[in-house]
């Protein structure tokens, strides 16, 4: 949805890192991630660096109101995080976005925002590099191996 890289911060889940790899692997693109330990202190590297940070919180401003207004033109860190996001956050985020005022799932809310901020979902086009093609079904699923080969003798 225009990400192009993960920070996972906090305690390290080395299961998260390899999934996204794999996925990367799949199905193709220009994807990559890492572990951050200090996510305050990565954040604050970031900012120093010219890096736009935007919080998604039930507490920022709304989505639809503020989301058009956020420069597209340099790097951005989305932050997304549950109950241990630290409060220091609220003003290190150049944008603090609300995704709604009532509990919600992370993911959900990223891909809304990403949505927003990116112009809408991607489409149906395929990114280089991928093993697997998916194909549009009415009613299961196609699933296409580029490693397979296509003409069994």
């Amino acid at each position: 949805m225009g990400a192009n890289h993960f920070v996972l911060c906090g305690d390290e889940d080395q299961g998260v890192l390899d999934t996204l790899s794999d996925v990367t692997d799949n199905f193709g693109g220009n994807f990559s991630s890492e572990h951050h330990a200090k996510p305050m202190g990565f954040l604050r590297h970031f900012a120093q660096q010219g890096g736009r940070i935007v919080h998604l919180t039930m507490y920022g401003e709304p989505h639809d109101a503020i989301t058009s207004e956020i420069p597209t033109d340099g790097p951005i860190a989305v932050v997304v995080g549950g109950a241990k996001v630290p409060g220091d956050i609220y003003k290190l985020a150049n944008y603090n976005v609300s995704i709604g005022h009532q509990p919600h799932s992370e993911v959900a809310a990223l891909a809304l925002f990403m949505s927003e901020l990116m112009g809408g979902v991607a489409g149906p086009e395929q990114f280089p590099g991928a093993r697997l093609e998916i194909q549009s079904h009415p009613s299961g699923k196609v699933v296409i191996d580029r490693n397979e080969d296509s003409n069994p003798s």
